[in-house]
């Protein structure tokens, strides 16, 4: 087995004795003041990381951070230790020295919460001495229980470094990024936590980009792919693949989306993998969390129209896509109806009762019971006329 080194302790004895001069990382009181550390303009980070891009890569920051915090309350309250892994391979959007060193900053706005909790961050990059150094400087204002490992390498290295560091069965969240993020046996690491999660980032292709049949091939994917593991393919591809292959490796919850720099200069695929609704519902909310004033949009990987989506939910954009599900898929209940848009587009299951009221008002769609409350055991059709 290869051993996880930990660079800190060194790292740390040349470390100044304080945070960064701009106070990026300072622990500070509730999101609103915090979101400078992930929004904000990041010194860009060695090139095989990617260039770092102050919109698109600002955007996944924020939802890294958001995602964190959400995940915290979980992993603390098993009682058991718990690990977070960060993978960056060539071609990552994030910076590794950057998003790491705000995941940690993270970390130290809850050190009360952690105290006494067991938790280990694993950082798997290939960096020079910048990367120890900032994160040394982090990682001593941080309880004695939270260990910080550097691993040198990518995403190829997290199935080692997650056995060393005792991860198995443990509460687990991972943060994949770069060439070699889609691998299964990387994929099959990161969910051998109990719970695991995971935050995947990778190339972004419309099924516009795809032949029609691949298009159509790359739906039916990622409307099974949230089924039991290995219903779907696991081959990380176009559209629905990606989700497929987070199925495949046993996340029984996944959902993706694309985001579209306005300008169309680039686009990445973000992929959520769990195993626990709750944890899926959040992911949502921090996704349509985001400022709406950001020059990101939102495309489904499986729309061959290549749709643009503001960030804000829209419910005829969400009507039509429910519209197109009955029609591959007979009449559905809105319970149904619900847990598609939650895992197969990129709205939440809370949008579909706005979206389907619109629907049956203009007469798109049909109800059973005719009348009574939107409850999820009421059955929704398409209108005979369509």
């Amino acid at each position: 087995m290869v051993r996880v080194i930990s660079q800190f302790t060194e790292a740390r004895r040349h470390a100044p004795s304080c945070l960064t001069s701009n106070g990026m990382y300072k622990p500070r009181a509730g999101w609103v003041c915090r979101r400078a550390a992930f929004v904000g303009p990041a010194a860009p980070g060695p090139s095989r990381y990617g260039k770092t891009d102050d919109v698109m890569d600002g955007v996944v920051r924020e939802l890294l951070g958001r995602q964190l915090e959400a995940w915290l309350p979980r992993a603390v309250a098993r009682g058991r230790p718990s690990v977070v892994a960060l993978a960056y391979g060539p071609g990552a959007l994030l910076a590794a020295t950057d998003s790491a060193a705000a995941v940690l900053g993270v970390l130290a706005e809850h050190a009360g919460q952690l105290r006494g909790r067991q938790l280990t961050v694993l950082v798997l990059a290939d960096g020079s001495e910048e990367l120890p150094a900032r994160l040394g400087v982090i990682e001593a204002t941080l309880p004695a229980e939270i260990a910080v490992h550097l691993v040198p390498g990518g995403p190829a290295r997290l199935p080692v470094a997650v056995k060393a560091a005792g991860a198995t069965g443990a509460p687990l969240l991972s943060y994949l990024d770069g060439a070699g993020a889609t691998d299964p046996g990387v994929l099959a690491a990161s969910a051998a936590g109990r719970p695991a999660e995971l935050l995947l980032v990778t190339e972004a292709k419309p099924a516009s980009a795809a032949s029609p049949a691949a298009a159509s091939s790359a739906a039916g994917a990622a409307a099974t792919a949230a089924g039991p593991a290995g219903a779907a393919s696991p081959t990380a591809g176009p559209a629905g693949s990606v989700r497929a292959g987070l199925a495949g490796a046993g996340f029984p919850l996944t959902t993706q989306v694309d985001l579209v720099a306005v300008d169309g200069s680039s686009a990445r695929r973000l992929a959520f993998g769990t195993g626990h609704d709750r944890s899926l519902e959040a992911f949502k909310e921090n996704l349509w969390a985001v400022d709406d004033d950001t020059a990101v949009r939102y495309r489904d990987p499986a729309d061959p129209s290549g749709q643009l989506l503001d960030v804000a939910p829209d419910p005829e954009s969400l009507g039509q896509e429910l519209l197109a599900e009955l029609a591959r898929s007979g009449p559905r209940t809105v319970t149904e109806l619900r847990r598609h848009a939650l895992t197969a587009t990129a709205y939440r299951s809370v949008d579909v009762q706005r979206a389907l009221t619109g629907l049956l008002r203009r007469g798109a769609a049909v109800r059973d019971p005719e009348h009574g409350r939107l409850g999820g055991d009421v059955v929704i059709a398409l209108a005979r006329h369509r």
